[in-house]
């Protein structure tokens, strides 16, 4: 496995960010990024999946995102990460997982953040938003 991309911490945590927004926003496939969290180090894949877990919460999930998220993320509704995030109210407890279940765990949280993180831009933010991570561009780059 290899490193992340920085030694950075604060680096690693925008990278982390930019990543999930272009998921969620359909610049990037999930399967894409799921090959970005796979080259991460076991420790750096925990920092994601705490990430992740902050980013959905602010985004505010409801039960029926947790569905959408988990029928969208291609893992199984009855794997351990998929009942976490539907739980009321769900766990977040994603970084404590085996890591054996940390791609299923990254799968859900994104899935669900981009359903969540949708809903929200197309409700709260809508032609008033000022978050910029809600306006990404369109021909972003990534390897």
């Amino acid at each position: 496995m290899t490193e992340a991309s920085s030694g950075d911490g604060r680096t690693f945590r925008r990278e982390t960010e930019r990543v999930v927004n272009e998921i969620a926003q359909g610049l990037r496939t999930l399967d894409d990024g799921v090959g970005w969290f796979s080259d991460l180090a076991p420790t750096h894949q925990q920092e994601v999946l705490q990430e992740v877990a902050g980013c959905a919460m602010q985004a505010h999930i409801t039960a029926a995102d947790g569905r959408a998220g988990v029928a969208r993320s291609g893992v199984k509704p009855t794997a351990n990460p998929s009942v976490m995030i539907c739980m009321d109210p769900p766990r977040y407890g994603f970084a404590g997982l085996p890591s054996a279940e940390h791609v299923k765990a990254f799968r859900v949280l994104v899935s669900v953040f981009a359903v969540a993180d949708t809903r929200r831009r197309e409700t709260y933010c809508k032609g008033a938003c000022g978050h910029a991570w809600h306006n990404l561009p369109a021909g972003t780059e990534h390897p």
